[in-house]
């Protein structure tokens, strides 16, 4: 039987929330001083605390709790003044304590939203159940012997955010939307990279179906899934074997699954555990966690301007596109760049010139934004010359290519290479008397009331000028003569 994802497959309907592992951005981990920094030495950064020695107690990094609270905050979420650490108990060979210090009953942050914007303009609100630190396990590698495991402990206390979402997602398309939006806030607070590909980022995904009206049933949690695209086909995968099920009488079980890419299907990793099969209990060796109130206003006073915020000021300020807009906020950097070329200028001039011919520069040449041969500062210069009538669009577009191969100034090319705008009126009238001697025959043709000869002669006039003319001083002066 096949079905249709669309958050509606016939009678049934998606019903999704995820779970996403956010590494937090810090220097150390959550409770020791070892370093952070990714592509390490396989157990190159790891201290007594992580490596679980007898006697060593864990100590609170204070950035990671500031960042916490920064994301939740950035998610308009409830911030909790009080919250705990617990110890989640289980055994796996890449755990040295045997248990993962996380918080449970009482997490940092509380209740909050995320707004996503659908292809089709929709917007919907996607609740956030909490946000909690916990830290990181190792990682085994199973590839580096024919026979053995290996243990690489330099993930072992890294410092996570879980931040969980309320069931409200209904397709694959809305997880993705959900994903996009919270790894963009994510980046532009500095709380996490969203860097799915070395593992900062990565996401489990609960899905169950039901016919519309029902309650919940039950639901299967995919774990560890690494990449956007990735979710989005785990949902409609695991939608669709749920859907099979039930219709052929079955019962879905609740269980722990994986997500193979490479076959599109779901399957079987264990029985998902309850909260009692990990022992829960108040972590010992640390205190609970008191924050004052005036220390989260202080960071909610310098947080940055958020995705939502920079779209609608962008809109307002510079009388760009609403579509535009999110092109340009969809990246910190890009956003950041086009207010540098946009300052004091024709914003919609700015916004063709950055998403148009600067994107499809760097595409073509397999360059980012961080190594653009052309700098914020050049492009607007480059705007300002059109603007004074220096010159025109035509010669801009020369200017910008001289621009990407060398690297120059435009100024400095345009003075090089000669291209300033022609705006004298007696060498355009010259270079117009001329066309009309060459073309009298089409002349007479205009002249009898073939007008759309105008842009045959247009063409002409700024050949004979190698395009240095400037265009409304063209067209004037052409209609003067030719309506004579």
């Amino acid at each position: 039987m096949s079905y249709t994802i669309e958050g509606k497959t016939g009678i049934w309907e998606i019903v999704v929330g995820l779970e996403v592992h956010a590494q937090i951005v810090s220097n150390s981990k959550l409770f020791s001083g070892a370093s952070t920094r990714f592509g390490g030495e396989p157990n190159s950064q790891v201290s007594l605390v992580d490596a679980a020695f007898p006697g060593m107690l864990p100590v609170i990094n204070k950035e990671c709790v500031a960042q916490a609270v920064r994301t939740g905050l950035g998610l308009n979420a409830r911030i909790n003044l009080q919250s705990r650490f617990d110890r989640k108990n289980y055994f796996y060979a890449d755990l040295p304590q045997g248990y993962q210090i996380s918080q449970f009953e009482y997490p940092i942050v509380g209740e909050g939203t995320v707004e996503i914007e659908l292809q089709n303009g929709e917007t919907r609100q996607i609740g956030i159940t909490r946000l909690h630190m916990e830290q990181d396990a190792g990682k085994l590698l199973h590839d580096q012997d024919p026979s053995r495991s290996f243990v690489d402990l330099n993930r072992s206390g890294i410092a996570l955010m879980e931040i969980v979402s309320e069931p409200d997602i209904r397709a694959p398309e809305e997880a993705g939307a959900y994903l996009r939006k919270l790894r963009q806030i994510l980046r532009y607070l500095g709380t996490c990279d969203g860097n799915m590909e070395e593992g900062s980022m990565r996401a489990d995904v609960n899905v169950s179906v039901r016919k519309a009206g029902e309650p919940f049933r039950t639901r299967c949690e995919i774990k560890n899934v690494n990449s956007i695209r990735f979710v989005m086909q785990a949902i409609e995968a695991e939608a669709v074997r749920q859907i099979e099920i039930w219709e052929n009488g079955g019962e879905v079980d609740q269980e722990t699954r994986l997500f193979d890419a490479a076959r599109g299907e779901t399957r079987t990793m264990r029985s998902k555990e309850d909260a009692h099969d990990y022992r829960y209990f108040p972590d010992p060796d640390l205190l609970p966690l008191v924050i004052e109130q005036s220390w989260v206003d202080e960071l909610k006073k310098a947080l940055p301007e958020l995705p939502d915020a920079k779209r609608a000021r962008f809109q307002q300020e510079y009388g760009i596109t609403s579509y535009d807009a999110g092109v340009l906020v969809a990246e910190q950097i890009t956003a950041d760049f086009f207010e540098t070329v946009a300052k004091g200028r024709d914003g919609k001039l700015a916004v063709t010139w950055v998403t148009g011919d600067l994107f499809a520069a760097l595409n073509r040449t397999s360059r980012t934004l961080e190594d653009s041969p052309v700098s914020a500062a050049s492009l607007g210069k480059m705007l300002d010359l059109i603007t004074d009538g220096t010159i025109n669009g035509k010669i801009a577009k020369d200017v910008f290519e001289t621009m990407v191969e060398t690297g120059d100034e435009p100024e400095d090319i345009v003075e090089k290479k000669g291209l300033k705008q022609v705006t004298d009126t007696g060498v355009i009238d010259t270079a117009i008397d001329d066309i009309m001697t060459k073309h009298a025959d089409k002349v007479a043709e205009y002249r009898s009331g073939k007008d759309k000869l105008f842009g045959f002669f247009v063409g002409q006039v700024m050949k004979e000028t190698k395009g240095k003319a400037n265009p409304a001083l063209v067209n004037e002066a052409l209609k003067a003569k030719l309506d004579q």
